[in-house]
């Protein structure tokens, strides 16, 4: 109604990178949570000493919630804030306000998660939004009234527009301050949350979670969205044992979030329960909103085969696409190449049309000049009774280049310090039994995985850590 152009922060970044942000989308008005005063403060110091004397301070709202520590608000307003209700009642109750002009009107603005280099402002348009907003709840069936709970992230392609749909669908919203298998458990029991949605990592805490903070079995099937990073088929079959009916979807920032989904085929029920879980792991089909979605050769740039083996680069065109990256016209060449918005993530077609990804085009491991799909090695160590979470990357090889290094970290409990030499040939061992030998980790490291905010796998920090191991 106002106009304005909604800028989500990711409220795990630091504040010279927040302060990065705020100044390259030039923010007008900044709202914070009372909780993350301090960092919206610190973003704003850092951009006043940048500015030299040029700096015209953005109108800083702060949101008071009674969970938190009252000091934490007191100082907010002692700083200067206006407190969020006070704000709205400085309104006009006769504004009379206008509809944008045009669909292709900016409406959010969405920094990528910066897995890579640094973040691109990705502009989102109204009308991408409202496909979105109304193609979400028509691939998972929701329903009116449906009881939906924030375990994803509002900053990550705006909750992959489930805010918009939920308000389309007359929905509840439940929120945590802190995401927990607990706290996820606890919902679902207490308020009888219906759907929600959140990235493969969060699955993981949740089938692993200890049993005091699980609620079994669930008191009705619980809908799930998973996206983010492909699912371990492993993750995706513990789930469905637990209850959980998981739709698993695939899209980027730069198109609204979730856009292919692996629709679930009736046939498919009478299958094995591992085979399920292997299908499901897939990509899928194009969202009902999104015009053309295919799979294409880098070199040719013509569709590849659809025999689940020729890979090629996954590409996007139509309404469910940015309008591109802010004051970033070189970018904006590279990615709409020929017409088509190139992902950067590789695939296959299978011979159903389904898509399935293999890797990033920079995650790709080339050993003596075959390509190694890192996301299969990983759902490979995924199926080993030790390992909780792996990510598996480039590590240089004197004698074939490059070969995969396992990044692991162990269920609680399974090994001390002392035994991982075993483990970790044990690991190998197992790897031996399910890929060809090339493909099997030649060295595995074990400790927790650096992740960025929305619960991705961080893997430039990972292939630091095996550049630095040497070959």
């Amino acid at each position: 109604m106002s106009g304005a152009v909604i800028n989500p922060v990711n409220i795990r970044l630091n504040a010279s990178t927040v302060a990065f942000l705020l100044g390259h989308s030039q923010s007008a008005v900044v709202i914070v949570d009372q909780e993350f005063f301090t960092l919206a403060e610190d973003s704003l110091k850092i951009m006043k000493e940048k500015s030299q004397g040029n700096f015209k301070p953005p109108l800083l709202v702060v949101v008071a919630d009674e969970s938190c520590d009252p000091k934490t608000l007191r100082y907010a307003l002692g700083q200067g804030a206006i407190e969020y209700e006070k704000f709205l009642e400085s309104g006009d109750p006769e504004f009379s306000w206008k509809p944008p002009q045009d669909e292709w009107q900016s409406i959010a603005l969405n920094y990528t998660s910066g897995t890579t280099a640094s973040p691109k402002g990705v502009v989102l348009h109204h009308r991408g939004a409202y496909l979105m907003s109304l193609s979400n709840p028509l691939i998972w069936g929701m329903n009116e009234g449906a009881i939906y709970l924030w375990t994803l992230p509002m900053f990550h392609c705006n909750g992959w527009c489930f805010t918009w749909a939920l308000a389309a669908l007359c929905g509840t919203n439940i929120c945590l301050r802190q995401v927990t298998a607990k706290g996820v458990y606890s919902a679902i029991a207490k308020y009888g949350v219906t759907h929600f949605c959140a990235a493969p990592v969060v699955l993981n805490s949740i089938v692993n979670a200890p049993s005091e903070d699980t609620i079994l079995p669930l008191p009705h099937v619980v809908h799930v969205m998973t996206a983010g990073a492909a699912p371990p088929s492993a993750v995706l079959f513990a789930m469905s044992q637990k209850g959980f009916r998981v739709t698993h979807t695939y899209g980027l920032s730069e198109t609204y979030g979730p856009s292919t989904v692996c629709a679930w085929k009736p046939e498919w029920d009478s299958l094995p329960p591992e085979t399920q879980a292997r299908l499901n792991a897939r990509q899928g089909v194009r969202y009902i909103g999104l015009e053309g979605l295919d799979v294409i050769s880098s070199q040719t740039g013509q569709p590849v085969a659809a025999d689940g083996k020729t890979i090629g680069e996954i590409v996007m065109r139509g309404n469910l696409v940015m309008k591109g990256y802010l004051k970033n016209p070189k970018a904006n060449e590279e990615t709409f190449a020929n017409g088509w918005f190139h992902s950067g993530d590789l695939g296959v077609k299978h011979p159903d049309g389904y898509i399935e990804i293999k890797d990033r085009s920079k995650d790709i491991i080339i050993s003596g000049g075959e390509n190694i799909s890192s996301v299969e090695v990983e759902n490979s160590l995924y199926l080993h009774p030790a390992v909780l979470e792996a990510s598996v990357v480039a590590r240089a090889d004197e004698r074939w280049g490059e070969s995969p290094c396992a990044f692991v970290t162990l269920k609680p409990g399974v090994a001390d310090k002392s035994k991982e030499q075993e483990l970790g040939e044990e690991i190998m061992q197992f790897c031996r039994s399910k890929m060809p030998a090339y493909w099997v980790p030649k060295s595995v490291v074990f400790g927790p995985l650096p992740k960025t905010a929305t619960g991705k796998i961080q893997k430039h920090i990972l292939r630091g850590k095996a550049k630095e191991l040497g070959p």
